[in-house]
């Protein structure tokens, strides 16, 4: 972990307590060694944050390269372990990056959406992650972040969950094709999905045995 990383995670965690009442799930999913894809949903610019703060290890991302065009804000982000990508176009250097983070036993984040849902909503996966794991032959490991109403709001409950790492082999990787990356991607969000239906449903569970406790503390 970079000496910046390490300061900012700092700072960050006791604001992001009292901003944001984000519940961990699953922080000891990720080995303390080797290269992993950390493949997230995307709702808000808080997320690389959430998942920064909810492990001791650094994450580093691929970020759009308009931000590094301010001299000031893009030596932090590279300090912080981001590294530029030119979207929407086949960017050869951002995959090599990419691949040497994971290759050199670090955390690649991706947030597999491509972008930002507006809505809360999953959106379509895009191969980026796929392609990486297939060229590294490194597991996955899915991450959701669940708000309580759709959107991340401030004083309002977020959980941040863990699954566990996907093995490389369970991916169908290796033959290059777009139908296998595709095939993985979808694989790879159907897991995030489940750590979304799990933790709603047990939040659905805390509610109603909170509603027949102060209906019970009536009588």
């Amino acid at each position: 972990m970079s000496p910046l990383y390490a300061f900012g995670r700092a700072i960050l965690i006791p604001i992001m307590k009292l901003l944001f009442w984000y519940k961990v799930k699953g922080k000891n999913n990720i080995p303390k060694e080797g290269g992993y894809i950390v493949c997230s949903n995307h709702m808000s610019n808080f997320d690389p944050i959430f998942l920064g703060i909810t492990q001791k290890r650094q994450i580093n991302y691929m970020a759009k390269a308009e931000l590094f065009k301010n001299p000031v804000f893009g030596w932090i982000i590279r300090h912080l372990g981001a590294f530029p990508v030119h979207r929407g176009k086949g960017d050869g250097k951002a995959i090599n990056n990419a691949e040497s983070i994971v290759q050199d036993g670090k955390i690649l984040g991706i947030f597999i959406e491509g972008t930002r849902s507006k809505t809360g909503d999953f959106l379509r996966p895009k191969a980026g992650a796929a392609i990486i794991a297939e060229k590294t032959e490194s597991p996955v490991i899915p991450v959701c972040i669940t708000p309580q109403n759709k959107k991340i709001r401030i004083f309002q409950p977020v959980t941040v969950s863990w699954g566990k790492p996907i093995p490389y082999e369970s991916l169908g990787l290796g033959n290059g094709s777009g139908e296998a990356y595709r095939a993985a991607s979808k694989q790879i969000m159907a897991e995030i999905q489940k750590l979304r239906e799990r933790d709603l449903n047990e939040r659905q569970m805390l509610k109603g045995k909170s509603k027949k406790a102060l209906e019970g503390g009536k009588k």
